[in-house]
């Protein structure tokens, strides 16, 4: 079987979103160190600005009159489909940042849709597949919270994966992960403690999901 991670974190030391990934594929490999695994760091390695617009464009177009900019875009796209058409279960890594939807993770989607084989008269290609995606939060977003609702990435991220694209997915959230850094929240040190822990336990479960899938 066939990994997919995606991690969008602009981290590499210290960050949440990849332990809480490298749990889920370290279960989902489970000791073997041959499966395939096809990485993207998007977040440390973004996509160009300007790729979304200049796809658009390419594909209204024939390809005998692309620009060298709408070239290369389309063929970028290309290959990020590729990378997922090819794969057998994926894990996306994604961190909250200003209460929105990564702007890389959004960048890599919107090019992804603008290849005709991922858009949405292609019949879902990716359908039933199985997915996990770590969603991580510096605070709490919870119900009865100061900031409930605030949280405007995880349901649309949910709804591109599990609606649009048809995945199987599973989700992994944690909380609370600025306690320690913040020393505003230095009052949720325990329940911070126990949120990893759960999160931890569920990325482990939902690796074990993806293996048996």
């Amino acid at each position: 079987m066939s990994l997919f991670r995606l991690d969008a974190s602009i981290r590499t030391e210290g960050s949440t979103s990849r332990a809480i990934a490298d749990i889920v594929e370290n279960s989902w490999c489970d000791g073997c160190s041959d499966r395939p695994v096809t990485r993207r760091s998007i977040g440390v390695e973004p996509l160009p600005s300007t790729a979304w617009a200049a796809s658009v464009r390419a594909h209204q177009k024939d390809e005998s009159a692309w620009t060298p900019e709408e070239r290369d875009a389309a063929h970028l796209a290309a290959t990020l489909t590729d990378e997922l058409l090819d794969a057998e279960a994926f894990l996306f890594a994604v961190p909250l940042y200003n209460f929105g939807v990564s702007q890389h993770f959004k960048a890599w989607v919107d090019l992804v849709i603008t290849d005709a084989r991922m858009a949405a008269s292609a019949g879902q290609p990716l359908k039933g597949r199985p997915a996990v995606l770590v969603v991580v939060r510096g605070g709490a977003y919870g119900p009865g919270t100061p900031r409930e609702g605030w949280d405007h990435a995880a349901s649309w991220m949910r709804r591109i994966l599990e609606d649009v694209w048809g995945l199987d997915l599973r989700v992994v959230e944690t909380e609370f992960t600025l306690v320690g850094v913040n020393p505003a929240l230095d009052q949720f040190k325990d329940m911070a403690a126990e949120m990893r822990r759960e999160s931890e336990r569920l990325a482990a479960e939902h690796g074990r999901h993806l293996a048996a899938r």
